[in-house]
């Protein structure tokens, strides 16, 4: 895994951290808010809630109670018995009807939450179609909403639903109770009770509110705001097993409710109040927002603040690294500010102490070169003076001439044409083609000396020929193999070649001497001596760690010499 601390810019990870780090704790901060406020506003709704129901239930559950008693008293009512038994002549009947009449109208009077008072019989009596009070028969009683409930039961309420007047259509309530007299069915009272009336009760103080009234079987009878069908709910959804609790459901709208319900003992009614979530957490979600608005603000400031940061503390190292990077010895250095007392002026102390010194080692450094340059010209013009020698090799060459000394006056030009290229005006670089030529000067001569014993080859291409190598390379290892690989033999064979490899060039030198002794082996012998550990130390000099020089034995006989070094289009200073 990569540390982005090695890869990306300071500034760059300063702001990401800081902002990284804010969000984390502003969204571990507006969910915890979330979810505690909307924790402790739903337990503080369903409380207040549940009472509520529990002090509306009991009121309804009297009133409606009270409504059954009236119910209950009516029917056992002597007078409306014999009314219904039929048993009396049509005078008596007829008046028992008008007094029956009255005194049902008196209870819709008394009473103004009954909206009207309906008697099914066999034989009904006509009335007033505009009274209050009517009387039907019994086969008008199938058709009518509440009857299904009547079948299996004595009594019953209904659920809410218009009932026809004179005025028009009323919503009522119906509870409707068989009349029986020693075990014989007479006929149905129905007392139809305002349907706003108890929707005052239920709706209270709330204007907005849910709030439904079921029967024991969770049959709605009548609802404020949504019904249980626009709300969601299905009758089966609710399981209501105490006299009051507080399930959460997922309704099938896929809305989210509080259900709060309250049950009193031994009643026969039950109220449900429905809330949506996302109005009980509404307060939650604006603390929420809220808390997101000031956390945009800090995140804000927190990148304004770590920017500013940022480049004050990038501003002094990036003074630092520009310094670095146009850094030349001798050239003109970068100013760097000198009023930091903290870390950052340790660090411009240090980078200007450092660069004292190395100008002070590169002075001592050039200094030394020239002076060792200098020695080395004035060792070389105190030993040999170039024009004397060759003055003096002309002179011995015409001399062998005037001699008829072929051989010797040979040995005297090639070894001119071999201290011309050594000297080369003082230069340490020359091309592979001089060198070549000096090292085929020196094996000419000793091709003189050993007449026909002695074969040499040499192997470049033009392009490598035009290439540059420290001069003086290749003759001490020649030199060595003639001396000591060939002693005491009378023929020997050298081959040279000259082989680029990339950006290196390869020089082999190979010959079919006698090899490395065993007792040389370890030893300068062939391997170090004094020419041979001149080159190596110039090579060091010259090219670092960048080369190579390898002395071993051939496969079969002899010894290989391996040069390796840098691809040089120019000479080297």
């Amino acid at each position: 895994m990569i540390n982005p601390f090695k890869r990306y810019r300071i500034d760059s990870l300063f702001i990401i951290c800081f902002a990284g780090l804010i969000t984390i704790v502003l969204a571990i901060t507006v969910w915890t808010s979330y979810a505690m406020t909307s924790r402790e506003l739903a337990d503080n709704t369903s409380y207040y809630q549940k009472r509520l129901l529990e002090e509306l239930n009991n009121e309804i559950t009297g009133r409606l109670t009270s409504i059954e008693q009236i119910s209950l008293t009516t029917s056992r009512d002597n007078d409306l018995l014999t009314f219904l038994s039929g048993k009396e002549d049509e005078f008596n009947h007829y008046r028992r009807s008008k007094g029956i009449q009255e005194a049902l109208a008196h209870l819709t009077y008394s009473i103004p939450q009954i909206q009207a008072i309906d008697l099914y019989m066999e034989q009904p009596e006509w009335g007033d179609r505009q009274s209050y009070i009517q009387f039907h028969g019994l086969t008008e009683a199938e058709t009518k909403p509440w009857y299904p409930l009547l079948k299996n039961n004595d009594f019953s309420w209904s659920e809410e639903h218009d009932l026809t007047t004179y005025n028009g259509n009323v919503p009522v309530l119906s509870f409707s109770r068989k009349v029986y007299n020693n075990s014989r069915y007479l006929g149905i009272l129905v007392v139809h009770v305002k349907a706003d009336w108890i929707r005052g009760i239920l709706e209270g103080y709330s204007k907005d509110s849910n709030r439904m009234l079921l029967d024991l079987n969770g049959r709605e009878l009548l609802s404020v705001g949504k019904s249980m069908r626009d709300a969601g709910l299905q009758e089966h959804d609710l399981r209501f097993t105490d006299q009051s609790g507080v399930p959460r459901l997922h309704t099938q709208h896929g809305v989210e409710s509080l259900i709060v319900y309250s049950k009193v003992a031994d009643s026969n009614w039950m109220l449900v109040e429905i809330t949506p979530w996302e109005r009980i957490t509404s307060g939650s979600v604006k603390l929420a927002g809220a808390i997101i608005t000031i956390g945009i603000g800090a995140l804000l400031l927190a990148f304004l603040l770590t920017l500013w940061l940022s480049r004050q503390l990038l501003k002094p190292i990036a003074q630092l690294v520009r310094a670095m990077k146009n850094y030349d010895v001798g050239g003109k250095q970068a100013e760097l500010a000198g009023d930091y007392t903290n870390e950052f002026g340790i660090l411009f102390a240090g980078f200007r102490r450092l660069n004292e010194r190395i100008q002070a080692l590169y002075a001592s450094l050039a200094q030394r070169y020239e002076q060792q340059r200098k020695a080395e010209i004035e060792a070389l013009q105190a030993n040999i003076n170039p024009h004397f020698l060759y003055n003096t090799l002309d002179q011995l060459n015409w001399m062998a001439i005037a001699e008829g000394q072929e051989k010797m006056s040979r040995i005297l030009e090639l070894m001119g044409r071999m201290f011309r290229i050594g000297l080369s005006h003082g230069e340490s670089f020359i091309t592979i083609e001089e060198e070549l030529t000096h090292v085929a000067c020196y094996l000419e001569i000793q091709q003189i000396r050993w007449e026909d014993g002695l074969e040499y080859e040499v192997h470049a291409s033009q392009e490598i020929r035009n290439l540059f190598i420290p001069k003086m390379t290749l003759q001490p290892f020649v030199e060595n193999s003639i001396i000591h690989g060939f002693n005491s033999r009378q023929t020997g064979r050298i081959q040279i070649k000259a082989e680029e490899e990339g950006s290196r060039i390869r020089m082999t030198i190979i010959d079919d001497g006698s090899g490395l002794a065993p007792q040389s082996k370890g030893s300068h012998r062939r391997k170090g001596g004094y020419g041979i550990r001149n080159v190596r130390e110039r090579f060091s000099a010259f090219f670092n760690e960048n080369y190579e020089i390898h002395v071993k034995d051939g496969e079969f006989e002899g010894v290989v010499v391996t040069i390796i070094f840098p691809r040089l289009e120019e000479a080297q200073t």
